[in-house]
């Protein structure tokens, strides 16, 4: 409706662009030159509103208070229609009789208290549809809103009021929900801001520290962020040492080790250590502020797809109503016939044309699909995501919390110079018994699990970005990465030959020594999710042809895991605008391509792919919300059972659709015949809406049901049936 009305004012439909999820539309700057005053007057004219927009603007109250509004009238509409319906049967004397007698009263006037229950229940639920209604007949372009509208009448024009009542409540109600699934979507994308301190501790000349607004702070300010503190801006360290936990940009898996000159973002996590730092970027132009554009920019490109049913309506609509006017004057124009007689055939068109049955056979069928998936653990945002999947060519995968735990862990121990591996872990987990960072906690784990408890160790004292040093029994040890095994000149060829091993598969090597020499390695990694390899072996199995991972880990790191896996496509190193560049330049060259994800980095790369599939037990809520389908247990071997569930949930819609249509059809030829009946319009109608119902609940009995692990052997099984209930 705004690219027909608008279009012509700037130059061509396609010099207008939608961003749904922020309500706004963009007139692009090939476009002709057009005022905002007529645009929004061009847009008054649809029956909607419009203003102009101006960046650091807040989101319009009124589009809110709309929404509150759009809720209460379609709820109050849907009440009134239960209203109406209860009254029936209570002046109908019983629910056999109250059916029986659902398209009137034996030719008795309708009761006014069912009049006004369903009066009430069309008022209120065609208030949206009817200016946009208005609108298409003004400009003689049919729409479905102007079929509604028209299907309401006719069917309270032969007193069918029931009928009329329920079809505004639905249709209002869908309005309602994508009203409110496009509002929350922009909340969850607004509260990625949250990530970012709003103020900065900034450093005068005198040494002083300062609290000021984050957008206020230049480029080129120094600030302060202590142990535990989230950066607030993008910058360069020129003070300090500490360890960053990257992950909400990066999606690396330990944090990073930060010493003068490192480069710092907003949003992530500094680590044991207090660190000055110089700021290279303003706040609206940090890597967090540009994930967010880009989830934004993303959403908008996807929007500008036309949705299927808007195309059918466009054909569906004019026909019908052409259809309704042929019957209502040729029979008697070409053939003398009576004028009522035709009239009343042509109400009965309208009424078996009113879109009722495939008005609820997708949306059942959608509801029955997403209450199977939500049994097995997928969380999937609407219908067009629930086909989506059956479509995917490619699979794209973040690495860190997705096919990995997101986790480190102790992966291999190598004693040396004598030592056993119980003394190894032994002094490892005394010197790490109070350290909060997360290859501590992995070392101190892994210990646990193999019953070997120590006493932290005394004199323990942490060295920045290297490691730590303390007192065991008496004796002194240290604790650090391979570079400080380096610096202190202990090693040997044992111990280089098995660090540079560890290195090449990917892992972070941790060694303990003494004085005297290294005791021993061990080697800490993120490890792979139990059956990630098998999981990605069904999805080849069904037909997906590229499984791709897309990663902020380093190169060796993400080739390891990828060998592990089964995928044989890699791209390492990658910043959130490379993740999306890379989902753009796959969507080009496969079509349909998923990305799954779990962080706040990945969410830019979800919003550009065909759709976004995150790892919801652990996964940011960034990711979940920008996402459009979430696997709330994390477990991989739903996305085969989810491709399969599409499949099948798309085969029923398609059979509802043409069942619908076809009874439709077989109407129009009995009406142009003369056979019709109001009584046998209304029975097909009901008929059908019945039976697409049923076979749509066939979604809720999955036959596809998703793999399940036994807790106490790790082996995949078939979950059975779902029972059917109410």
């Amino acid at each position: 409706m705004l690219r027909r009305e608008i279009g012509p004012l700037v130059g061509g439909e396609d010099k207008l662009a939608f961003d749904v999820l922020n309500g706004r539309m963009m007139v692009l700057p090939t476009a002709d030159e057009v005022s905002a005053d007529d645009v929004c007057s061009a847009v008054a004219r649809t029956g909607m509103t419009a203003a102009e927009w101006r960046p650091g603007q807040q989101e319009d109250r009124d589009a809110d208070r709309h929404r509150r509004l759009q809720v209460w009238l379609t709820s109050l509409s849907g009440a009134s229609l239960l209203a109406g319906f209860v009254a029936h049967v209570w002046l109908a004397g019983g629910i056999s009789e109250a059916i029986r007698l659902l398209g009137g009263h034996d030719g008795q006037a309708l009761p006014w208290p069912e009049a006004t229950a369903y009066a009430a229940a069309i008022a209120l639920g065609v208030r949206y549809v009817l200016p946009k209604a208005w609108f298409a007949a003004r400009r003689l372009r049919p729409d479905i809103n102007m079929l509604m509208v028209i299907a309401v009448a006719g069917a309270i024009g032969i007193g069918e009021w029931f009928e009329a009542a329920s079809v505004a409540f639905l249709f209002a109600l869908s309005l309602t929900l994508e009203s409110w699934s496009v509002g929350r979507a922009r909340r969850a994308i607004s509260a990625l801001l949250d990530l970012a301190p709003p103020t900065a501790r900034v450093t005068s000349d005198d040494g002083s520290e300062v609290e000021v607004r984050a957008a206020e702070v230049a480029v080129g300010t120094r600030f302060v962020v202590r142990p535990g503190e989230r950066i607030p801006l993008d910058g360069r360290v020129v003070a300090g040492a500490s360890s960053v936990n990257q992950a909400p940009i990066t999606g690396e898996s330990v944090p990073v080790p930060k010493d003068v000159g490192g480069e710092v973002f907003a949003g992530t996590i500094n680590g044991d250590g207090a660190l000055e730092i110089e700021s290279t970027r303003a706040a609206e132009d940090t890597t967090l502020a540009r994930i967010i554009r880009m989830v934004e920019d993303a959403q908008g490109r996807r929007a500008q797809a036309e949705q299927w049913v808007e195309k059918f309506a466009r054909i569906y609509t004019p026909a019908v109503i052409l259809l309704a006017i042929a019957v209502f004057l040729l029979p008697p124009l070409a053939f003398g016939a009576s004028w009522a007689y035709w009239f009343y055939s042509a109400l009965v068109l309208l009424v078996i044309a009113c879109p009722c049955a495939l008005v609820i056979s997708t949306p059942v069928s959608i509801v029955a699909a997403l209450a199977a998936a939500a049994r097995q653990g997928v969380l999937i945002k609407g219908g067009v995501f629930i086909e989506a999947p059956s479509r995917a060519t490619a699979l794209a995968f973040d690495k860190t919390g997705t096919l990995t735990r997101g986790e480190p862990a102790v992966v291999g121990v190598v004693p040396l110079n004598g030592h056993t591996e119980a003394e190894l872990l032994e002094r490892a987990a005394a010197l790490e018994a109070r350290s909060a960072h997360p290859l501590a906690r992995a070392v101190i784990d892994y210990a646990t699990q193999r019953g070997i408890t120590a006493r932290p160790a005394d004199r323990v004292q942490m060295l920045q970005g290297k490691g730590v040093t303390g007192t065991f029994q008496g004796e002194a040890f240290w604790l650090g990465s391979h570079r400080y095994l380096i610096e202190r000149g202990q090693e040997d060829d044992r111990a280089t030959e098995q660090a540079e091993a560890f290195e090449r598969e990917g892992k972070t090597v941790v060694a303990i020594g003494n004085d005297r020499h290294v005791c021993g390695l061990l080697a800490v990694a993120d490890t792979v999710r139990p059956g990630a390899a098998d999981a990605l072996g069904l999805l080849r199995a069904i037909g997906v042809e590229h499984l791709v991972m897309l990663t902020g880990d380093n190169r060796t790191t993400a080739a390891a895991i990828a060998r592990e896996v089964g995928i044989d496509e890699v791209h390492a190193e990658l910043l959130p605008e490379d993740k999306v560049a890379m989902v753009e330049q796959l969507v080009d060259k496969y079509g349909a391509v998923a990305m799954v994800g779990d962080g706040v980095n990945d969410a830019p790369a979800m919003a550009r792919a065909t759709f976004g599939i995150a790892m919801g037990a652990a996964g940011s809520d960034a990711a979940i919300e920008t996402a459009d389908i979430a696997l709330m247990t994390d477990d991989l071997a739903k996305l085969p059972w989810l491709i399969r569930h599409s499949k099948h949930t798309l085969a029923v819609i398609r059979q509802n659709i043409a069942f619908a249509l076809g009874v439709k059809a077989i109407f129009v030829v009995l009406t142009f015949a003369g056979f019709a009946t109001l009584w046998g319009a209304i029975a097909a109608d009901v008929g059908a809406s019945l039976l697409v119902v049923m076979n749509a609940l066939r979604l809720l009995r999955s036959r596809t049901a998703a793999p399940q692990r036994t807790a106490s052997t790790g082996e995949t099984m078939a979950a059975g049936g779902l029972t059917h209930g109410h």
